[in-house]
């Protein structure tokens, strides 16, 4: 258990190093064991809120979010975050990749 939230957060601690400032300080304030009162009712309404992607203002990127937030607080949702988080990290370095490789039809 405790293997797993060390795991998540060093996952969530990469993830945050590479978004712009006020959202990393955001993130980082939410995932303190201090603001757990916040970070439920936050991470519940992210994915309800993600649930409503078709209205205006509203999207799927909510639904991740939220659950990233409460796989802080419960341990059933630890593992899958941070696999998912791996996956999503490998996704975005071949991305990332292929974009800088020059075409062949070039």
């Amino acid at each position: 258990m405790i293997k797993d939230i060390d795991r998540l957060n060093h996952r969530l601690d990469r993830f945050e190093r590479r978004l712009p400032r006020g959202i990393a300080t955001s993130l980082r304030w939410l995932r303190a064991p201090a603001s757990r009162w916040v970070r439920i009712p936050v991470g519940l309404l992210l994915i309800v809120a993600g649930l409503f992607s078709f209205l205006p203002l509203l999207g799927l990127w909510m639904l991740p979010l939220g659950v990233v937030l409460l796989a802080q607080d419960l341990p059933f949702l630890r593992r899958p975050t941070r696999w998912s988080l791996i996956l999503l990290e490998r996704q975005w370095l071949r991305w990332k990749r292929r974009k800088r490789q020059p075409s062949a039809s070039s």
